[in-house]
């Protein structure tokens, strides 16, 4: 069966289903799944290098902002 986000069981009743991969370097880049809508992808361009972060209201599940912040260069 196929399970949100590519996870590998379903989750239970009132959670919700997310999936977060760092990526390799600068060769695959990090995304970030949310209830199996991708949220943040090198495909969507808007990841940055170093921390990237989505604000999801923990309530309805609506993304509110996604950012990165460059950790290397301050």
């Amino acid at each position: 069966p196929q399970h949100k986000c590519g996870n590998q069981k379903s989750c239970p009743q009132n959670y919700f289903a997310f999936r977060i991969i760092s990526g390799a370097a600068n060769v695959v880049g990090p995304s970030i799944c949310f209830e199996d809508s991708v949220l943040m992808s090198s495909v969507k361009n808007n990841i940055g290098r170093g921390l990237n972060i989505a604000l999801v209201n923990g309530t309805t599940g609506q993304l509110l902002k996604t950012n990165s912040f460059d950790m290397y260069s301050g």
